[in-house]
């Protein structure tokens, strides 16, 4: 297997999707778009689109969100693997023909998400909601969120979790392509990086990050094993 991550930002990198790749042996390339290169996709079995602070609707400001946006499309409709967090998952949303706009408030921190009827099926959210260390399901559970838009769920796509602000949080499309609106990404460390100059009470959020970080890192390791370990995502790459 071989994977593109896509990075809009040189500060939102793919942090543990990286460090799962190079523990596991899987090849990897990551394109900083801010670069100026625009790579072809060629020759990559699953895409990864990273997230950014601009909006997916800024392409005049940022032009190759339109590439991006086509790659993100042409990889959903063959059914190829794509993992988008953030605003990679509002590109895949906008790929797909939904709006995408300012939600109510920013949702900054951590907050739960709780799966919906389909997340409950969906198997790889299952990986993701069962405790690392205790190994039972939870149905909702915290995640690191620090996001301000939303999207529409897509015509065709799979509603899998939503959180008390934004009611679309994940979706699933197709058998292999993964929408996830929070960062599962995320090192301890660039939590804290992020958000240094962020409207947010650092004491709350260092008390919460230092005790929910473990078993989070935890559940985002169970879901990448399911996502770039299996060759079919969901059995036969359809929905299930």
């Amino acid at each position: 297997m071989h994977v593109l991550i896509l990075k809009n930002v040189p500060g939102e990198g793919p942090g543990t999707i990286e460090d799962f790749l190079r523990e596991n042996g899987i090849g990897y390339e990551v394109a900083d778009l801010q670069g100026g290169r625009f790579p072809s996709g060629d020759g990559a079995d699953a895409l990864v689109l990273m997230g950014g602070p601009m909006s997916v609707n800024e392409e005049d400001l940022y032009p190759y969100l339109t590439r991006e946006i086509a790659l993100a499309r042409d990889f959903m409709t063959r059914g190829r693997k794509v993992l988008g967090v953030c605003l990679g998952a509002q590109i895949m949303a906008k790929a797909l023909g939904a709006r995408v706009y300012r939600g109510p408030e920013k949702e900054i921190g951590w907050y739960d998400i709780e799966l919906q009827e389909e997340g409950v099926r969906d198997p790889l959210m299952r990986r993701l909601a069962v405790h690392p260390r205790a190994g039972d399901f939870w149905k909702k559970f915290k995640v690191f969120h620090w996001h301000g838009e939303t999207f529409d769920l897509p015509a065709g796509a799979l509603w899998l979790a939503k959180s008390e602000l934004f009611p679309h949080q994940a979706f699933r499309y197709g058998g292999n392509a993964y929408a996830f609106q929070f960062h599962i990404e995320v090192r301890k460390e660039m939590v804290y990086e992020w958000l240094k100059d962020e409207e947010v009470e650092m004491a709350r959020l260092a008390t919460e990050t230092e005790t929910f970080y473990n078993d989070y890192h935890g559940r985002a390791v169970n879901f990448y094993r399911g996502f770039f370990l299996s060759d079919k995502v969901n059995g036969t790459g359809g929905d299930q």
